[in-house]
Order: C-alpha cells, then structure tokens, then sequence
C-alpha cells in the first residue's frame, strides 16, 4: 500500500475541509452539510468555522439558516453539541443513540425503579407542550418519580430523545435561555429509520479522510465500524500512515501534493479538524499535544503551514495572538492578514488591533 505521512494527510484533509481554499460556491447550510456538522458546546465557534472555510460568509447566513430551521443544534456525534442540517438531525440522532444509551449508563444509581420508555413518552409530551429547560424538565419529571435522582431524569429524557435547542438560542447577535423540544416537533416530519453506517462513512472520509477505522469512530463516538468498512471496502482505496495503520479513502478524493501551501487560518474551540481522528499528527505536531486544551475547556486554535501553531483571543476589536514557537516575518505578516480579514467578516467594518501575545512554548 501507498505510504502517505503527516504533511499529505494534512493537505489531503485541509482541501477538502475548504481549509486549502475557501469555497466559492457553498452557502452555510451546504457547508454544515458537507462537513457532517459543526461542533457547537457554544454559540459563536460554527459561525468562525464557516468564516474560516467559506468566502464571502456573514454570520447572518448561518443564522437566517437556523431561524429557517434549515440547520438546528442538536447532541449527536460523541454526545456533543452540534450544528447539523435538519435532514442530518434526523438521520445522524438515531445513527449515534448507542452512544447515548452508553452514557445514560453511568445515571442509573440515579433511576432505579424509573421505566425509561415511559420516561421517554412523558418527556416527548412535555417539551412538545412548550420547549423546556433542562430545569424545567427535571422538575416537571420529577413529579412522576419523586424517589429519584432529579438531575439523572433529565439527563435521560435528553439521551432517550433527540431533542434540540429551539431558537432564539443560537442565533448571531442574539441571545436566548437553552429552551428544548423533539427535533421531529420542531422541523416538522419524523425522525429516519436508524440507518446503517455506510452512508455516513462516505461522507465523513469526503470531509476528513484518508482516515482509519478508529478515526472515524473517535469522530462518531461509536464503535464496531469495521464491518461497514470492509462493505465498502470495493468501492474505496488504501494507503498506509506513517505507523503501518491501514487508511480507507474515495478514490476520486483529492490529495493535493504534500508541499501545497496552506495558508493560516483562525479555527473556533472545539473545531472538528482538531476532534475528528484518533491520531490526530496530521494537524497537531507530536511536541504540541494536549496544548489546546486546559482542563475540559478548549482554546481557539492558529493554524500556520496547515498544522497548530499557537492560540488565539479576541476582547472587541483586539486580537491578540500566541503562538507556540517563533514566527518567521513572512508568516506574521500572512497571519496578521488573516486576522484582519477575520475580523471584518466576523464584526465588520471598523479598527482592529493585532498583537502577538508572549511566546507560549
């Protein structure tokens, strides 16, 4: 088999993340589509991912999206929060709800005695009613199994159902308490039967491969995979990694020479690129790990020459930057025009500070 080593990995994943060049021709909602989701745990981190990967974004088109219920935020791919189509919400939800189940697992001290398919229905009734907090919800279930653990209720009520966060959450510019109803009740037609894996396996390997069995389950939160790729295993080509690992990858994908030049991009925290492998050196460099990451919370992360190079903020129109090592002049200056073109997009017209924060490592 073909070797491909971390640098053709990297562009191989960056084009087809629009991370090489952005996209010309997708709008939002076909950029959530494509990139099978967005992670979402907060409000604003889809809205730089698209900034990131589209030309010509205004966070007004992923907001008008999720006014229009064309994109909704949803817990799917590893019980986290994401922005996904609605055709994806329901489809990938019932896709994913072993791992849920999984994680209502570690809750059942909590729910002994407690039916959970009667659970689920009176939940169903409750943020059908009216969307619900996650308060709320405890209390109204509460009523019906006093003996239990409040919190552990509804957490099982959010594992059992697909439920989504109704708008004005969500939305740019905008704030709003996390209210919930069914995901059905809110786009307005059921849920999908739960699909076999083979479809989703295609579309993540257009959006993150050549990747390995265990990167795509580390990126669903899912396990025994291999049989779907071995299904597909005529339809697709391998190569090996660096450490002997077997790849699977569309044959038409592209894989740009491993010299193509990436220019910088700003990511959000929690941006999928950083997430969706199990090894993850074709973007983070091995002296890097774990430096995007304190305790459970996630910095904003600079790419320069397509791998992490440091970490960023912004407090209004400043930005200051960190990066991990020494910048060349060259990418100083690139990375500073990024910046600013980042923050026209993002806050638009105006004066904008740059800075380069100490060196970090």
């Amino acid at each position: 088999m073909p070797v491909l080593g971390p640098r053709a990995l990297n562009r191989a994943t960056l084009e087809r993340q629009h991370l090489l060049r952005r996209s010309a021709v997708l709008g939002a909602t076909e950029a959530v589509a494509h990139l099978v989701g967005l992670q979402a745990q907060n409000v604003k981190p889809p809205y730089y991912a698209l900034a990131a990967r589209i030309e010509g974004f205004r966070p007004e088109d992923l907001s008008t999206a999720m006014a229009d219920r064309d994109v909704v935020r949803i817990v799917t791919l590893r019980s986290t929060l994401h922005t996904h189509t609605a055709a994806d919400a329901l489809s990938l939800r019932p896709l994913v709800q072993a791992a849920r189940d999984r994680e209502l697992h570690a809750f059942r001290k909590g729910l002994v005695g407690v039916d959970l398919e009667r659970l689920a229905v009176i939940g169903r009734e409750l943020v059908e009613a009216e969307p619900r907090t996650m308060g709320e919800l405890r209390e109204a279930l509460r009523a019906h199994w006093p003996d239990a653990d409040p919190f552990a209720l509804a957490v099982a009520a959010r594992c059992r159902l697909p439920l989504v966060q109704v708008t004005p959450r969500g939305l740019w510019g905008r704030s709003g308490r996390v209210a919930l109803t069914t995901a059905e009740h809110w786009l307005g037609r059921p849920a999908a039967p739960t699909p076999a894996p083979d479809a989703t396996v295609l579309r993540y390997l257009a959006a993150f491969g050549p990747a390995s069995v265990q990167d795509l389950q580390t990126w669903a939160g899912l396990t025994r995979l291999r049989d779907a790729f071995e299904r597909l295993r005529p339809r697709l080509v391998t190569f090996r990694d660096a450490r002997g690992t077997e790849l699977f990858d569309l044959p038409d994908a592209p894989r740009p020479d491993a010299d193509t030049p990436a220019p910088p991009r700003f990511l959000p925290e929690f941006d999928n690129l950083l997430l969706a492998h199990a090894d993850r050196s074709r973007v983070v460099p091995a002296a890097l790990k774990g430096r995007t990451w304190a305790g459970n919370q996630a910095y904003r992360t600079l790419l320069v020459d397509g791998f992490l190079a440091g970490v960023w903020r912004q407090d209004g129109n400043v930005l200051t930057v960190e990066p991990f090592g020494v910048l060349t002049r060259r990418e100083r200056d690139e990375v500073a025009g990024e910046a600013e073109r980042m923050l026209r997009v993002m806050s638009g017209e105006g004066s904008y500070d740059i800075r380069f924060g100490t060196v970090t490592g």
